[in-house]
């Protein structure tokens, strides 16, 4: 990952970006409920769009109503757990760990996790780098390894406050990083999604893949929060 500082726009071909080089205008929007009432919204262009194609699908057979409901449903099933697995694998094996880092779809096809097309780029948080993940322009995620993403990563206040004041961004989830420590700040995109292997906590020698997973959670492996042993 480059440690160069790189303009934001989005054309989505974003390495990492040090949030610490970022000389651009401070937000005050500090309100931890980053999450508007986005149910309450007039549907947008491109939602509208989406309707239209589902109706139209149906309408000429190609899609069933069933088939839509049940390809929800499998996407509401997949939880935090599969990526929690990888994780704990990762901090329980070294060797795991480096295939996941050289090619993550690889990797995570041991758990059978099909990103769909999509490239999966795993960051690993070390002592001197704290990596955190955004998608600026809409919701991009690793849903095949995470679910569905939480409100406020889909938030306008988050997408936009975490490239300019991350370290604010991460005290408000109780995520304090020194300052020698760099934080980076990821970009997803459509054919790009990124998980964290957050730092495995002290205390945790010795402890089996499933109680290693029992303490890895969705926010850690977006890089918003640290593992903690209770």
């Amino acid at each position: 990952m480059a440690d160069e500082e790189e303009k934001h726009g989005h054309n989505h071909d974003h390495k990492g970006i040090d949030a610490d080089a970022h000389a651009l205008e401070h937000i005050h929007d500090h309100d931890r409920q980053f999450q508007a009432d986005i149910e309450d919204n007039e549907p947008e262009h491109y939602e509208l769009m989406t309707y239209a194609i589902k109706e139209l699908l149906v309408e000429k057979g190609h899609l069933s109503v069933d088939e839509i409901r049940r390809a929800q449903e499998k996407l509401d099933s997949w939880q935090p757990s599969r990526g929690a697995k990888i994780v704990a694998r990762a901090w329980f094996d070294p060797d795991y760990k480096q295939r996941l880092l050289k090619d993550g779809n690889e990797a995570m096809s041991d758990f059978g996790v099909d990103a769909g097309g999509a490239k999966l780029t795993v960051l690993e948080n070390t002592e001197d780098v704290h990596n955190v993940v955004v998608c600026t322009l809409c919701s991009c995620y690793p849903r095949s390894v995470l679910g569905l993403p939480p409100d406020w990563y889909r938030s306008k206040s988050y997408r936009a406050r975490v490239v300019i004041e991350p370290r604010e961004v991460l005290k408000e989830f109780g995520t304090d990083i020194d300052d020698e420590v760099t934080v980076r700040v990821h970009d997803s995109l459509a054919d790009l999604r990124y998980l964290v292997i957050p730092k495995r906590p002290k205390g945790t020698e010795g402890w089996s893949e499933d109680k290693l997973a029992s303490i890895v959670t969705r926010d850690s492996m977006v890089g918003v929060v640290n593992p903690s042993v209770s």
